[in-house]
């Protein structure tokens, strides 16, 4: 329940359709993808950095939790209010407002959404690389506050190597600009890379200044079939060796390929347990050189097929299927997108059958192999106590396992509060505690996301 006082300031500041209080109006931002309802006390949607000064402001002076919010299309619940207090969601600063084609920048409101900025650089001859599955829906807000990736980070990097500066509001109510136009800069400390991926609790970004790259000329695809895994991640490995890099390379278990099967019969070959989505682009020559390389180093004595593909977009679109379709067999998906060193898939891929086996759970793996980011799916019944139990216990020992290969606990997804608990297997105390006065400094009262990321 908000204090009388503020609702008073807030009712006078804010239009009732930019104003919701009435609990039917909030429900839609008691969620993300993570599953998890947390109903906000009210919700409010700012046209301005001033109006996020201003509400940053009230929150402050009431010490009521404000919980910045793209499209709510997260998995690690970080835009949940867990605390109550107020929603703010950013979807209605959906302002483009400029793109420059000659210094490749497209500057641009935090409601804008990912495929809005595609679409506007396009023409141009231009496209910004972060490529998350939810790119139809999710805003470049959403993207950067978690450091979003997708299929073609292999090539292009995430979010953080596409951003040249922000301007933002920090917890403690201070407008700063950080980073700079161009893609060169070294004045002062590097606070854009801070705040990007920091989840919305240092600052609630108000603008940002985005670094476009040029369309490809040329663009194939490949795919690759394997009559079990271990050929599968070795031909990965092999790949990634190679001095043409793929833009996207995307691995599938055999229970990512079954599903991918009831809903496409006819695509897949009946003895495929492991397969490779690859692409490339560049030039016509470029092309060449890559397909004859990349074929090359799949060959391996339980390789089926592996042969060039004409449409690439229906090679996305049954890749982009499995998530909803994990979601149509399983009552709950705990879904986790580790990373580790790409000469460590096998033996990370090997650990992953070893430990759903020994605790008899149903798993489906797939993800962007060629940054080493997998998507772990443990498919459980959570009206089972005992599945549930055994598989908070299979997670944690892949946590383990992830560590143990130097390897990391979220490549795109981000902390938020599904993986709060697990943070100090990867980062040590003298670090956390750093962490920790950051977060002070930027929004001392704690008002900003408060609970997320740490444990």
């Amino acid at each position: 329940m908000l204090p009388a006082n503020l609702l008073a300031d807030l009712q006078e500041a804010f239009p009732p359709d930019r104003f919701y209080t009435d609990p039917v109006d909030c429900y839609t931002y008691a969620y993300d993808n993570s599953r998890k309802i947390f109903p906000p006390d009210a919700v409010l949607f700012p046209l301005t950095t001033q109006e996020v000064q201003h509400i940053v402001s009230l929150c402050n002076q009431y010490r009521i939790p404000l919980i910045p919010r793209g499209r709510g299309t997260g998995t690690a619940g970080g835009s949940l209010p867990e605390f109550g207090g107020i929603a703010l969601s950013m979807e209605r600063m959906l302002n483009i407002i400029s793109i420059d084609p000659a210094n490749r920048v497209v500057v641009a409101e935090p409601g804008v959404l990912n495929q809005s900025v595609q679409d506007a650089a396009k023409p141009h001859g231009f496209f910004w690389p972060p490529d998350p599955s939810s790119a139809l829906f999710s805003s470049i807000g959403g993207n950067i506050a978690t450091s979003a990736g997708g299929p073609h980070a292999v090539k292009y990097g995430t979010t953080r190597e596409h951003v040249l500066g922000l301007k933002a509001v920090t917890g403690a109510g201070d407008f700063i600009t950080t980073g700079c136009y161009t893609t060169k800069g070294v004045v002062g400390y590097d606070l854009t890379r801070l705040l990007i991926g920091s989840e919305g609790t240092l600052a609630v970004i108000t603008e940002a200044t985005l670094k476009l790259t040029a369309l490809p000329g040329v663009i194939a695809g490949i795919t690759a079939h394997f009559r079990d895994l271990p050929s599968c991640t070795s031909a990965i490995v092999k790949i990634m060796s190679l001095p043409q890099l793929p833009s996207a390379l995307e691995f599938l278990d055999s229970g990512s390929l079954n599903l991918i099967r009831g809903r496409y019969p006819d695509m897949l070959p009946s003895d495929t347990h492991a397969m490779l989505m690859i692409e490339v682009d560049g030039s016509n020559n470029d092309i060449s050189d890559a397909i004859t390389a990349i074929l090359g180093a799949c060959q391996a004595d339980e390789l089926i097929l592996a042969s060039q593909v004409e449409n690439t977009t229906a090679l996305w679109k049954a890749r982009k299927a499995l998530s909803p379709l994990l979601r149509e067999i399983a009552p709950r998906k705990i879904n986790e997108d580790v990373v580790v060193p790409v000469t460590a898939l096998p033996e990370f891929l090997s650990g992953l059958t070893r430990l759903s086996a020994q605790y008899r759970l149903s798993n489906v793996n797939f993800g962007h192999a060629g940054n080493g980011n997998i998507h772990v799916n443990l498919l459980i019944n959570p009206d089972d106590p005992d599945e549930v139990a055994r598989a908070e216990q299979c997670l944690n020992k892949i946590f383990d396992l992830v560590i143990n290969l130097r390897g990391t606990l979220s490549g795109e997804h981000g902390i938020g509060s599904e993986k709060r608990a697990f943070v100090t297997k990867e980062v040590d105390g003298a670090t956390l505690d750093l962490m920790k006065n950051i977060k002070r400094l930027f929004d001392p009262n704690n008002i900003l996301n408060p609970g997320k990321l740490f444990p």
